[in-house]
């Protein structure tokens, strides 16, 4: 409805329309959409914006002089005049400016109030904003039909909106002033309202990938990959998580959490939790006892931060998996043979709910087995509920295609698990975690359990040399036999039960000895008339790594050390 000179109420009503309509934008593009759907033709013929270049955002001022870009141009389809053409048909327009300091345009700029185009030392203005053809005789439509208005924001000058009519209309009045300040002011908010939500949404993405792992382990007997998606809409970050953490004994923890809420609190609370499972993963503790701990700790960070999570712990050797869960949605396993089965483990309540216990469940896991961890973005969404969507994840796991007598690798299956249940817009963040479980094949592992008793150092060596010579390992059998000596020997001392003995051959030679002593073994300076405290030392020098890790009943002392390469053979 074009705006022409007539009752008040018109222009109130137009202006209540426009600004709602501009205010609707939730980005840049959209919000400056909607104003040149607002102005052309309803108001002007023409519109051109530019933005100042790069947009200001927050408060601080920058000493850098001003520079507007040209962002865009529309016209009325019925417009004639060469400047309202097509943009491509006047490419003598000015697309960068820079206003010159104390101009006419500097000044109209900081000044923040919209100018007609006939007003007094306007020219050089309007030269400046829509270049040197501007001034060329017939270029701009007679009399007062073009308008400068500035997009003025709370401390900074966002851009400027030229706004024209063609010679067949009316010209512009002082209400269509006051109409051009009001559309300018609106756009000025909404342009500043979209570079903030830009700004938080950047910083939360940010936020969000740098607490997520930038890769995952590789441990011996286990396959990993995972995926992250967040929200179709940048700002609506989560706090959902997951993480793949290396244990004692080639064994890996398995996790996946969800912060409620939708923020950059939310975000930054997913990095603590991780942070904090990270730590009560280290201490070797079983699911349910992570989950309490989890649990004190998130009550501590303040009583309104509820999260979800599954913590499941797998072990190679055993092809066991131990499983607790704090009201997240439940895991998925994918057998050898096709059949996708839901782990229903207790679900417990979500953490930071407080006095609640957990339970840990025991599973076997099978060379082949795949578990399948996600966050309810995954399964849930307006119009699918979780239960539904839990089934149907289940069901299209079972019909994952196979190849000969294994199933597709662990990329393409997230890939196709994304593409089948979350394949358009995302109201919330997805979390992918999966592992292919392929165990640790039994003739690289050697397991004793050994009485403590002073001849106990000396049967652990025979056990040793035993194993190493079965796996030809000779060349290591002097230096392996001292460690799991003096290794053993200090388990002794202290052990009021069994201890256990490990050999382990993956890439490197491992060795695990396990007691029922918290007290972790420390070097000390051995005196020269003292017989012990030489052990570690011999350890420490002679292995590539080693370390001791309390367990909830005891603790375990390792080392590990590199296997030699057998040269080619190099025949005659």
């Amino acid at each position: 409805m074009p705006l022409a000179p007539g009752p008040q109420t018109d222009r109130l009503q137009y202006l209540d329309v426009a600004t709602r309509r501009i205010a609707r934008g939730m980005d840049l593009d959209e919000t400056l959409r909607e104003l040149r759907w607002a102005a052309v033709p309803a108001f002007a013929d023409a519109i051109v914006i530019h933005l100042h270049d790069p947009l200001p955002v927050g408060d601080e001022k920058s000493a850098a002089p001003v520079v507007l870009q040209l962002h865009s141009v529309d016209r009325a389809p019925e417009t004639r005049t060469a400047l309202l053409m097509p943009h491509a048909e006047y490419a003598d327009m000015t697309e960068r400016v820079q206003p010159v300091l104390d101009g006419r345009l500097a000044k109209l700029l900081l000044a923040g109030q919209p100018a007609f185009g006939d007003a007094d030392d306007i020219g050089p203005a309007v030269a400046e904003l829509l270049g040197p053809a501007a001034s060329a005789p017939g270029t701009l439509p007679p009399g007062r039909r073009l308008i400068i208005a500035p997009l003025h924001g709370r401390h900074h000058v966002m851009g400027t909106v030229v706004l024209l009519r063609r010679p067949g209309r009316s010209v512009f009045t002082g209400d269509d002033l006051l109409v051009a300040s009001q559309l300018a002011t609106h756009t000025a908010i909404g342009v500043q309202k979209a570079v903030m939500y830009g700004h938080e949404a950047s910083v939360a993405d940010t936020l969000q990938h740098t607490m997520l792992p930038s890769s995952l382990p590789e441990p011996t007997g286990v396959q990993l990959a995972s995926r992250y998606l967040p929200a179709s809409k940048t700002a609506q970050v989560g706090g959902d998580w997951y993480d793949a953490i290396p244990l004692p004994g080639n064994r890996v923890a398995l996790i996946v959490g969800d912060v409620m809420g939708h923020s950059m609190t939310s975000a930054a609370i997913m990095g603590q939790l991780r942070t904090i499972v990270q730590t009560l993963a280290g201490l070797d503790l079983p699911p349910h006892e992570v989950l309490h701990h989890l649990d004190e700790q998130a009550q501590r960070l303040g009583s309104d931060h509820i999260a979800t999570c599954l913590y499941a712990i797998y072990d190679p050797i055993s092809h066991r998996l131990l499983m607790a869960n704090a009201g997240h949605p439940p895991a998925v396993l994918l057998r050898p043979n096709g059949h996708a089965e839901v782990l229903r483990a207790p679900p417990g309540a979500p953490i930071g709910v407080g006095g609640v216990v957990f339970e840990s469940v025991e599973m076997p896991a099978p060379t082949g087995t795949t578990l399948v961890l996600y966050t309810d973005g995954l399964v849930e969404s307006r119009d699918v509920d979780v239960g539904t969507g839990v089934e149907a994840l289940r069901t299209h796991l079972q019909s994952t295609p196979r190849h000969g007598h294994r199933l597709s690798s662990l990329e393409r299956l997230c890939d196709r698990i994304l593409a089948a249940l979350a394949p358009g817009p995302r109201d919330d963040d997805i979390a992918l975690l999966t592992a292919r479980f392929e165990g640790f094949p039994p003739d690289s592992v050697g397991y004793w359990h050994l009485d403590p008793h002073p001849l106990t150092a000396g049967q652990a060596r025979r056990l040793t040399r035993r194993v190493l010579r079965r796996w030809g390992l000779d060349a290591l059998l002097d230096s392996t036999e001292l460690m799991v000596s003096e290794v053993v020997t200090n388990a002794v001392r202290y052990a009021s039960r069994p201890i256990s003995l490990r050999l382990l051959r993956t890439d490197v030679l491992r060795c695990e000895v396990t007691d029922d002593s918290p007290q972790v073994p420390r070097m000390r300076e051995a005196g020269p008339g003292d017989e012990g405290g030489r052990g570690l030392f011999l350890v420490d020098r002679l292995a590539q790594r080693w370390g001791a890790t309390r367990l909830s009943a005891g603790k375990v002392v390792w080392f590990e050390q590199r296997i030699p390469k057998v040269p080619p053979y190099q025949g005659s």
